[in-house]
């Protein structure tokens, strides 16, 4: 089985857990809209590229010893974003591997 189980709690408050594939290279963001929990729109509106901070989210489990270095890029756009707290992170840039089983994330509030 190459699914893992993450919590995304959405931007209303709702938590929903999750199958993730490891097996795909896909990101946060990117489950997050195949699930639908965020408007059309609101969220990877640069289509993953770490250039709108559109995906922020908290990462609200202790998964910072597995989670990749945040880049320069990803810096740049937190620097500029709204809400941003100490555990924020670009969904974008979080791929999803076996050793994020169990992650627990909330979605930043929309920035416009």
């Amino acid at each position: 089985m190459s699914d893992i189980k993450i919590t995304i709690i959405d931007r209303e408050g709702e938590a929903h857990v999750v199958d993730a594939p490891t097996d795909m290279n896909m990101n946060l963001m990117e489950i997050v809209r195949s699930y639908e929990l965020a408007p059309e729109g609101t969220i990877g509106i640069c289509g993953g590229m770490a250039m709108c901070a559109s995906c922020q989210c908290y990462v609200l489990s202790n998964h910072d010893h597995v989670l990749p270095e945040k880049s320069y890029e990803e810096e740049d756009m937190l620097d500029q974003a709204f809400f941003v707290e100490d555990n924020s992170r670009l969904g974008c840039q979080i791929h999803m591997t076996p050793e994020l089983e169990g992650l627990e994330v909330k979605l930043a509030p929309a920035s416009n």
